[in-house]
């Protein structure tokens, strides 16, 4: 009888164990993704965001944008996407430009994949505000429309922002996330594209228990 109660305690005990194992975090900062020392303040409190900074020109974001996007439709209502350009050029900052011109004209579903299009697959430079504004009027936007937002103080003061919340992130390179302003996820730390996004799910489930 004593061994039978043996047995049975050992056999607890190794599904204990074996329980604990499966509850451990499957990502470890440091080694998955970065905790920053100093949190970026996020735009809705209230919502867990989770933010894409990329540049159009970047090969890797262009393969990383379905991918992404498909992530993005599946998420539940706690959970903001949000996208931010980087730049760390002059043609960096023209293509900032386009993206909240396309946000200020409600068009940016319309053109972000052409966006990508015309820098990875046409090779087209969009470097410059001309070049630009052809673009846009290929999506009825006249010229002096686009002039007037792209120079409006709206836009302008959004890529100042990105650029700033670029820098606080201590951006490493393109794509990456940042989930709730506190972790940084490269392609290099998660193990690959499709990584980076299993990293982030279990980010935003972390911090939604925290948050109870």
């Amino acid at each position: 009888m004593r061994v039978m109660v043996a047995i049975f305690a050992l056999m607890v005990s190794l599904v204990a164990c074996a329980d604990d194992q499966a509850a451990a975090p499957a990502f470890k900062a440091g080694t998955h993704y970065v905790v920053l020392d100093n949190p970026v303040r996020t735009m809705d409190p209230s919502k867990i965001e989770v933010t894409e900074v990329f540049w159009y020109g970047c090969g890797h974001c262009f393969q990383f944008e379905p991918i992404v996007h498909q992530w993005a439709e599946k998420q539940p209502a706690d959970v903001d996407f949000e996208r931010s350009p980087a730049m760390w050029n002059d043609a960096m900052k023209v293509h900032a430009h386009a993206f909240y011109v396309a946000k200020a004209l409600g068009i940016l579903d319309k053109v972000h994949q052409p966006l990508f299009n015309a820098l990875n697959l046409e090779r087209k430079r969009l470097a410059d505000v001309d070049e630009l504004a052809d673009f846009f009027a290929d999506y009825g936007v006249d010229e002096e429309t686009f002039e007037k937002t792209y120079k409006s103080f709206g836009v302008t003061s959004q890529v100042k922002q990105a650029d700033a919340r670029a820098r606080s992130y201590k951006i490493t390179g393109t794509p990456e996330v940042v989930v709730d302003g506190k972790y940084r996820i490269s392609a290099r730390m998660a193990g690959g594209q499709k990584e980076m996004l299993d990293v982030a799910d279990f980010l935003v489930a972390k911090i939604r228990a925290e948050r109870g």
